[in-house]
């Protein structure tokens, strides 16, 4: 061990300091106390040193009525250990001044006139003194060690109050930095995104008039409506971002459902065949958004890496289950530009599927093709 090392720290077992045991132990010491002391004695003193032994019992909840309990046993022989527990008890568990104080001193004058009173005991010699010494000293030691674990007991509580206090004010900062950031990066998806989004709007508005073409007029349309539906959805979700969306459970855009992957599937533009078969339950907004999410994902990879592939949609009922699969054949010609992706879509996808207790695996199959499954229940379990 280096002299930088901490010193190992040696903790006592739980049962040591269990709250039955502290409870227990000064009634156990208390009343060898009085059977050693009172042994002698007649059965009447032995009587009140017992009882002010066992009302330890009750310090907690009745300190001061323990503590006057204990005095007649005190008073007639020398037991200690029972009014000493006592005055602690009183100024540990009674936070007002003036009742430590007065228990104080009720200790010291029943221990200073003791029975049978001594006739000497007004007399001002070394031994009186001394007496008046022991029996202010008796009483003020066990009332200071109680004011200073009441303190301490307040300061620990003190401690853990700023504690949370200061966790909460870092979780409030760390809010504020969030929302700074979220602000910044809802004005760069404006300025940029937005941006290039309407130009493409207003691309395929001026192909869509210009040309005399059906299917380039079918085709500037589709780019012209999707791109009208991205811009909404984009607005909305900057409105959020920025903290300006309203209604904090308002929904970020009409929602998707699975009565809207036959049009979803009809505008990808791809070779595919659907299976759509959910079933009569009545699916969940989230589990149907999750569907339609997870297709979307994956024909937009089928048209980024594969656009002439033929494509296979199933999306059926499987007990408690609504199971997705989006397959591709392997493609004949791999295309030489695809469009840009950081391959954070099917994460995402993966997320969503797990955060509502489902699954979606995703990988190239047997063929060369490429597959997305998942499966989605009707309610988390």
């Amino acid at each position: 061990m280096t002299t930088a090392d901490p010193l190992p720290s040696r903790r006592l077992p739980a049962w040591c300091t269990a709250p039955w045991l502290m409870l227990l132990l000064p009634v156990l010491y208390s009343l060898l106390d009085a059977a050693l002391v009172a042994r002698d004695t007649t059965w009447w003193q032995l009587t009140l040193s017992t009882v002010a032994a066992l009302a330890l019992f009750w310090r907690r909840r009745f300190p001061v009525t323990v503590l006057l309990l204990t005095m007649p046993g005190s008073w007639v022989e020398e037991i200690w250990l029972a009014p000493i527990t006592a005055v602690y008890t009183v100024a540990a568990e009674r936070p007002r001044p003036r009742i430590v104080v007065a228990c104080g001193v009720l200790f010291a004058l029943v221990e200073f006139f003791h029975w049978p009173l001594p006739a000497d005991v007004f007399d001002l010699s070394r031994a009186t003194a001394l007496d008046a010494i022991q029996a202010v000293m008796l009483a003020a030691g066990p009332a200071a060690t109680g004011l200073l674990a009441r303190t301490r007991r307040e300061l620990a509580a003190r401690l853990d109050e700023l504690t949370r206090g200061q966790e909460r004010e870092s979780r409030l900062l760390a809010e504020r930095v969030l929302i700074t950031e979220r602000g910044r990066l809802a004005r760069e998806m404006h300025d940029v995104v937005s941006h290039q989004v309407s130009l493409i709007s207003i691309q395929a508005g001026a192909l869509q008039v210009s040309t005399t073409d059906p299917a380039a007029v079918t085709t500037a349309r589709t780019i012209r409506e999707l791109s009208v539906r991205t811009l909404d959805e984009l607005r909305q979700m900057v409105g959020v971002l920025r903290g300006t969306g309203g209604v904090p459970d308002a929904p970020l855009a009409p929602q998707p459902r699975l009565a809207d992957l036959p049009r979803l599937i009809e505008e990808s533009g791809l070779a595919a065949d659907a299976e759509l078969n959910p079933g009569d339950r009545p699916w969940p907004e989230a589990v149907q958004r999750a569907a339609y999410r997870t297709v979307q994902e994956a024909l937009t990879n089928i048209t980024k890496y594969a656009p002439e592939a033929a494509v296979h949609v199933k999306v059926r009922a499987k007990g408690r289950r609504l199971r997705v699969e989006v397959r591709n054949d392997a493609p004949a010609v791999h295309p030489a530009e695809t469009l840009p992706g950081g391959g954070h879509g099917l994460v995402g996808l993966r997320e969503r599927a797990q955060l509502l207790g489902g699954t979606l695996t995703a990988g190239p199959t047997h063929d060369g093709g490429f597959e997305v499954r998942a499966e989605l229940p009707a309610t988390r379990s």
